[in-house]
């Protein structure tokens, strides 16, 4: 399967680097994302839930500078979830990295499978077989420490009908002594075979909040709304009650806010969730 593209984030942080995906007009759904301003934060917690998707697909919960997790389904139908994190440097070949700066796996989840992928930077993921279902919310967390002068990041997802958090991997990373910061999320078309294109895809996120290293719980309820450079227009983003949605491809049409703008959730009286896993380092 193709690797996601390493360059997103940098694309949400420098529009000027954008074109590269003008290439993918007509080919693929154009990327959506929603942008989170927030703290540094040491847990990211983020609800999604898929109202329509297609074979070929990420919908991503929890992204930040350095990684990011989500669900996908994949061209042949099956079902996973994903969690990755890079390593620095703008190498591909994940044999080039130097032994000392790679991602190290200090652990996962039963039944949780771990890689090394390269190709569009390079780094360590983990998939987790999960047949996930339309309408359904699922809970994501990610949690972060720092550790002789690595980030290390842990991924987990909520199964409802088991009533568990399954882990993920465990990665370290070099990462200039950073926590969760940068966060996003997104919906991407990674078929990319021009029928793909014709596809609606769409999801919800919310109830998402960041914990600092203070042990302060901050909401996330402002989002702006960003793309890549695909030139498609059938794109959408907007409030969907307490929540913000995003869809794009088929005969989706920009009913929500226009593209760049910054939305805001309604005021709650929204309480930071109790119910979250316990650490994998614990």
């Amino acid at each position: 399967m193709k690797l996601q593209r390493i360059a997103l984030f940098i694309l949400l942080a420098t529009p000027g680097l954008a074109h590269a995906d003008e290439r993918l007009t007509g080919i693929a759904c154009r990327s959506v994302h929603l942008q989170y301003p927030g703290p540094e934060a040491v847990l990211l917690y983020n609800e999604m839930s898929v109202q329509q998707s297609a074979p070929g697909t990420y919908f991503m919960a929890c992204g930040f500078h350095g990684g990011y997790f989500g669900i996908q389904q994949l061209a042949d139908d099956r079902k996973v979830v994903i969690f990755s994190v890079w390593e620095p440097g703008n190498q591909n070949d994940p044999n080039a990295t130097p032994e000392e700066r790679r991602v190290k796996e200090l652990g996962h989840g039963e039944g949780v499978r771990v890689k090394r992928f390269g190709g569009e930077g390079t780094g360590g993921q983990s998939f987790y077989d999960y047949d996930w279902k339309l309408d359904t919310t699922y809970r994501f967390v990610v949690t972060a420490r720092i550790e002789d002068e690595r980030s290390i990041y842990t991924g987990y997802i909520y199964l409802p009908e088991e009533e568990r958090w399954q882990q993920m991997a465990t990665f370290s990373t070099l990462g200039d002594d950073r926590l969760i910061r940068g966060c996003y999320s997104f919906v991407e078309d990674f078929r990319r075979n021009r029928v793909s294109t014709t596809h609606p895809r769409k999801a919800t996120f919310g109830n998402g909040w960041f914990k600092t290293a203070k042990g302060v719980w901050h909401p996330i309820d402002s989002a702006r709304f960003t793309a890549d450079s695909n030139r498609a227009t059938n794109i959408d983003a907007g409030l969907a009650e307490d929540r913000f949605y995003l869809a794009t491809g088929g005969e989706i049409a920009n009913d929500g806010v226009k593209l760049r703008e910054k939305m805001d959730l309604p005021e709650t009286e929204a309480k930071p969730p109790t119910k979250l896993p316990k650490p994998a380092d614990d």
